[in-house]
């Protein structure tokens, strides 16, 4: 067999290679770690770890950077990325953006963490900046839900209760008796740093960088573009608000909603 129909006949095995995603749509991409209730169990805090929050926020600070991404949330083991319907990287290719980013996250938090650590990823597609941003608000809102089952989990856990009765404890309890059960554990539930209740969030912004130009003997001032990690996010609008702003290309995103 020639060696040009060969290649011929095994490209045609490569299914998925030329799957892309639908031109000026918003698209997402969110990594999970694999395993990280097992990587977690001994050697981090519970039910938060800052030296984790950092490690978590190194892998989104690589994906919105190698990827060149509008903006990263992250929470617990996740990090969404959000690409802006311009975004032409791979051709688009779905193969090619689910298996680098999650290399580069499990690269970027192995580097970091000093040991190896595995993520999977997915593509979410967006038809529209309202839905991107309903998306954010989804995580969020997840983030709060998983931060206080989590300070009520182990608040039993640490008060004597096995998994097994801990897990009982939590069934079908509202967010009101889970609020007092940690009020009676001494847990300051909206004391709590914020990151741990509302997520991490990081995009990018410009600012003014004093210098030098010697050839001219002029003090000048140019604008460079910098990562901004955001560890007290606003909750419910006024997060929508910022995400809109961010997802637009405002340059300071971070200004206060206006009336």
């Amino acid at each position: 067999m020639r060696a040009d129909e060969l290649e011929a006949r095994m490209r045609t095995g490569e299914r998925f290679h030329s799957l892309a995603l639908p031109p000026e749509s918003w698209v997402i991409i969110r990594v999970d770690g694999r395993g990280f209730s097992r990587y977690t169990e001994d050697d981090f805090d519970k039910p938060f770890d800052a030296r984790f929050s950092a490690l978590m926020t190194a892998t989104a600070r690589g994906l919105l950077e190698e990827l060149g991404g509008r903006y990263a949330y992250t929470e617990s083991d996740e990090v969404s990325l959000v690409l802006p319907p311009a975004f032409a990287q791979f051709g688009r290719r779905l193969e090619k953006l689910v298996s680098v980013s999650a290399s580069v996250a499990a690269s970027v938090f192995t580097h970091a963490a000093g040991e190896p650590v595995q993520f999977d990823s997915r593509v979410w597609l967006g038809g529209s900046l309202e839905d991107v941003v309903d998306y954010l608000s989804w995580r969020q809102a997840d983030a709060a839900r998983c931060a206080l089952n989590g300070w009520c989990y182990w608040a039993l856990r640490k008060a004597g209760r096995t998994r097994r009765q801990a897990a009982r404890a939590l069934d079908g309890a509202g967010a009101a008796a889970k609020h007092e059960l940690l009020s009676r554990h001494g847990v300051d539930y909206e004391g709590l740093p914020a990151w741990q209740r509302n997520g991490v969030g990081l995009w990018w912004e410009t600012y003014e960088h004093p210098g030098h130009d010697p050839l001219r003997g002029v003090d000048v001032t140019t604008l460079r573009r910098r990562v901004h990690v955001a560890r007290e996010l606003p909750v419910t609008g006024e997060y929508r608000g910022l995400a809109e702003r961010i997802l637009l290309g405002e340059r300071d995103p971070g200004a206060p909603v206006p009336p």
